[in-house]
């Protein structure tokens, strides 16, 4: 162990004069976690070093020696190698510490002109806007499947829902494409989320600047970021960029959590519209009939995790002063955490798509069910008839009335006894009666006809993949 690492405050406590409590070290490290900065630290310091030395802060054999031994380091993390230390309290000093015992004097140089205030910032925003590239892959992938299920059951008839009760024929390809659209929405939440986020805090120092000669657009630019922050304390103060993610993650999990509930619907006897992938399902300990939607439960439930992430993150932040607070520490963990339910969600999603059975048949006798055809029989009174709309549903609502007291379906009504109910009706209504029929009808563009929803298939893959 490094003397750095036998006194936890030797690299910022030069006028203390007694050690941090053992509950103040624990409560006031963040290694268990922020370790997972390690990469973006690394990249971090490499550009402030390499910049450091352009602007002649830095000599060159110095230089070389911090990029050296940061890469050496990050070697050693990578094999597993590397010592974290709760006395050196996070990502950031163990990181410093490692460098100054491999090279020395240079290592001790590297801080120069940065506070960990920007460092953090600077290493969270890296990490974030790398996750936000991993959930938009992710959706991307997830859009992949449901397009490739929607092409084919473009034509497959289900029951349409409002209220949970069966509406109007739909087909199942229409259905999957809702949920291409809200990923889609999803995807372009990130993106938008990633274009904010892409302003560097580098170079903020503590949170008023510094009065060395630095280049902060160099930085910006080395780290892939479009510009510096052109505040200092808005730069160390600001995770609108975490909260961004988690609220673009919320919401995706929300659409998630809505996909899963119908899938675990679909997949029961009572409806019996699909079969979940064995190797998603499980069994029961006592019924050994069962085949239990886990997977689809578990994304369900990780939803309510990732929305809980968002309010506490909000919550610490809401009463903070500018600028940097200790509080904000708290920042990371359940952006990790909403990050790995994120991405661990889309991915289980996208294979139990993948692997899924569907029974067209089983869906089609549903449509039927609940006189999903009213509708169409009444548009087919004023679209052949001129009947005005508030009295053709009228007509219809009769119509059913009277398929019900005889137990059959609309289409199997007589056209004697649809006469009886208005005598406008004649045997043409049979051509929008049946099921199939009726989804064939709907023609218009975002409609659920097959030909539509292969358009609509087209366009998005255009658009989406």
């Amino acid at each position: 162990m490094t003397e750095q690492a036998r006194s936890g405050r030797s690299l910022w406590g030069g006028h203390f004069e007694a050690d941090p409590a053992p509950l103040m070290t624990q409560i006031n490290a963040s290694i268990g976690f922020d370790k997972r900065l390690y990469a973006q630290d690394i990249v971090g310091s490499m550009a402030h070093a390499r910049m450091l030395a352009a602007v002649g802060i830095l000599s060159p054999t110095d230089r070389d020696a911090i990029l050296d031994g940061l890469e050496r380091i990050r070697g050693e993390i990578e094999r597993g190698e590397f010592v974290f230390t709760t006395e050196l309290e996070d990502i950031h000093l163990n990181i410093e510490s490692r460098l100054t015992d491999l090279v020395g004097e240079p290592g001790r140089r590297l801080h120069t002109a940065r506070s960990r205030n920007d460092q953090v910032a600077t290493d969270f925003k890296l990490w974030v806007r790398d996750a936000m590239d991993r959930a938009d892959a992710r959706l991307k992938e997830l859009q992949r499947v449901l397009l490739g299920l929607a092409r084919t059951h473009a034509a497959t008839v289900m029951p349409g829902f409002t209220h949970l009760q069966a509406a109007q024929p739909v087909t199942f390809g229409h259905h999957l494409m809702a949920y291409v659209e809200m990923f889609g929405r999803d995807r372009s939440r990130f993106q938008d989320a990633r274009r904010r986020l892409n302003e560097s805090p580098l170079g903020a120092a503590a949170l008023a600047g510094t009065s060395f000669p630095i280049d902060r657009a160099m930085t910006a630019a080395d780290l892939g970021f479009d510009r510096p922050m052109a505040n200092s304390i808005d730069a160390v103060s600001d995770r609108d960029f975490a909260l961004d993610y988690l609220a673009s993650a919320a919401i995706a999990a929300v659409h998630l959590s809505r996909l899963a509930e119908e899938l675990v619907l679909w997949s029961t006897p009572q409806f019996g519209f699909v079969r979940m992938p064995e190797a998603f399902t499980s069994g029961s300990s006592i019924m050994p009939q069962k085949r239990n939607p886990d997977a689809a439960e578990l994304v369900r439930g990780k939803s309510g995790r990732i929305l809980g992430d968002l309010q506490a993150l909000l919550v610490v932040l809401k009463g903070l002063p500018l600028a940097y607070s200790k509080d904000m520490q708290e920042d990371k963990e359940g952006v990790f955490d909403a990050a790995d339910s994120l991405e661990l969600s889309l991915a289980a999603t996208a294979a139990m798509l993948d692997g899924i059975t569907v029974f067209p048949e089983r869906m089609k006798a549903a449509a039927g069910v609940g006189y999903t055809t009213a509708t169409d029989l009444a548009d087919w009174l004023v679209r052949v008839k001129g009947v005005p709309f508030r009295e053709a549903h009228g007509i219809a609502a009769r119509a059913v009335k009277l398929a019900e007291s005889k137990g059959c379906g609309l289409e199997d009504l007589g056209r004697d006894e649809l006469a009886g109910i208005d005598a406008r009706i004649d045997a043409g209504v049979f051509e929008v009666l049946g099921v199939e029929r009726s989804v064939a009808s709907r023609r218009s563009f975002g409609g659920t006809a097959p030909e539509r929803v292969l358009e609509a298939v087209a366009a998005a893959e255009a658009r989406y993949l």
